[in-house]
């Protein structure tokens, strides 16, 4: 028995001591040589701080591109997913009362055509990214509400669409908002 039970104390002490103090030591030394001592980067419009540069956030006012939504409210202290899987009846709820909200707003929009991303959460709940596609499909109902031409929002989308040498094409949903304010007043 002292022959497994020690040991297993041993290296439970081991991995305590190291991963609650050694390991956090070094991520906190790292987060403080980081630009904003690592408390994220903060995104300032017109002398004013409106959000970070890598967090999600809620866009509710419907003359605004419309972020993807969170399990979290947006509360980067505690990120995470809804946990649901796809025939979780919840969810389902969730995701079908979401659609049906989108097309309300977005009248020329058929069901088909709606971008998932635009109706469940990221497993973060803090994603502050779209695709192009969840932008455009956006653009006749804020191009209306702005009171601004679909091409001229078009190509603000195509502005902001990021082309990384890796994974998807994807665009700063904040930054697009700031452009958009610049490009119209609500």
């Amino acid at each position: 028995m002292k022959t497994h039970i020690l040991p297993a104390l041993k290296m439970s002490l081991i991995c305590l001591l190291f991963f609650s103090g050694v390991y956090t030591g070094i991520v906190w030394l790292i987060a403080q040589i980081s630009p904003n001592h690592g408390n994220g980067e903060l995104v300032m419009h017109n002398g004013k701080v409106v959000g970070y540069a890598h967090i999600g956030q809620a866009f509710t006012r419907p003359e605004y591109f419309q972020s993807r939504p969170s399990a979290v409210d947006y509360n980067a202290a505690g990120s995470g997913g809804s946990n649901k899987g796809p025939s979780n009846e919840d969810h389902l709820a969730a995701v079908e009362a979401r659609v049906d909200t989108f097309l309300v707003h977005n009248p020329s929009v058929v069901k088909r055509d709606v971008p998932v991303e635009l109706v469940t959460a990221s497993a973060s709940g803090l994603e502050p990214d779209l695709s192009p596609a969840a932008a455009r499909v956006q653009v006749p109902r804020v191009a209306e509400l702005r009171k601004v031409s679909e091409e001229a929002l078009y190509k603000l989308v195509d502005n902001y669409t990021e082309h990384p040498w890796f994974g998807p094409a994807h665009i700063n949903l904040l930054e697009l908002n700031i452009a958009l304010d610049g490009l119209s007043t609500p």
